[in-house]
């Protein structure tokens, strides 16, 4: 089976004991006290003890960069096939781009801490909001963002898949406008459990900020083709890479499109490589033939590297 994807989930996959199968594996060990030691946090502590700090921005997302390179090198040193499309769904794209060596792991482990703070800084807490809209096409979430009369943002940031898209912007007008959704025939209207309303227009000042930051790193030409999310294409220019990152702050997850992508070069096999099975939900909605498998477990990523073996 070597006509496969790999996809890495990004943030909202993370949660304490996520990575409990794997705590006697000598690569995740290493891989987690190298990011510790660089970041000077214990990232173990915070993904196998009872904590909150989880589930903070600045944490979260060096821990599903962390997750992620983590099942990335067990596949790779397990002798598997290279697959033939790699994707990341948000902040997952730079589990993506180490695993593509566009970059060494501890300059993405530097970068995907900056972003967050860059992210986190750029809205007050309390100001920005994000909710799921569940069971309305994409088409109608965007218009119904563009025709709701306010001088506050409120805008589509994730198509995640047929029938599922998150809005993100301020949350006044992100909570005053649920019922908006509710009577358009929404099935659910919800408020997510973050902070920052990010992949929206208030992300620009971050991005802007970040993209001054990223010059300052060496990027290097993919060894394998990536898929960005936010345009649905692959770069080797590392100018375009570097571009595309910046992008994506303040502009949607284009999810759904990516997948269908892949897809559409002959390849509908994908293996999601960190914690959850976020991204092989949303992809069994996305198309019906199309096969995802889930590396939560231990046990589950064996079964997998068997099949990707035949």
């Amino acid at each position: 089976m070597s006509n496969y994807s790999i996809i890495f989930p990004g943030q909202g996959s993370q949660s304490v004991s996520m990575m409990d199968t794997y705590a006697n594996n000598i690569i995740v060990k290493d891989i987690f006290a190298e990011a510790s030691q660089i970041l000077k946090k214990d990232f173990w502590e915070m993904v196998t003890q009872d904590n909150t700090d989880i589930h903070l921005t600045q944490n979260t997302q060096p821990i599903m960069l962390i997750a992620g390179v983590c099942i990335w090198r067990i596949l790779k040193n397990s002798g598997i096939d290279k697959p033939k499309f790699l994707a990341g769904h948000s902040l997952g794209e730079f589990s993506a781009l180490v695993a593509a060596e566009v970059l060494n792991f501890q300059d993405a482990l530097v970068i995907v801490a900056k972003r967050a703070q860059l992210m986190q800084a750029a809205v007050p807490e309390g100001v920005g909001a994000m909710a799921a809209i569940l069971g309305l096409d994409d088409k109608t979430v965007t218009d119904l963002c563009k025709n709701i009369d306010s001088a506050e943002i409120i805008e589509p940031v994730n198509f995640n898949s047929p029938g599922q898209v998150v809005i993100a912007g301020h949350k006044a007008i992100i909570e005053k406008s649920l019922e908006n959704f509710k009577q358009a025939g929404a099935k659910r209207a919800l408020l997510l459990p973050v902070s920052v309303p990010s992949h929206c227009s208030l992300m620009k000042p971050a991005a802007n900020e970040f993209e001054s930051y990223l010059r300052t790193f060496d990027f290097h030409q993919p060894k394998l083709p990536v898929v960005h999310n936010v345009d649905c294409k692959i770069y080797n220019d590392v100018t375009q890479i570097k571009s595309a990152l910046v992008s994506q702050l303040y502009n949607p997850v284009q999810w759904t499109k990516s997948i269908e992508y892949i897809m559409q070069q002959n390849v509908n096999i994908f293996v999601e490589a960190g914690p959850g099975k976020v991204l092989t939900s949303l992809n069994k909605r996305i198309h019906k033939e199309l096969e995802s498998y889930s590396t939560q477990t231990l046990e589950m990523l064996q079964q997998t590297i068997g099949l990707i073996k035949g």
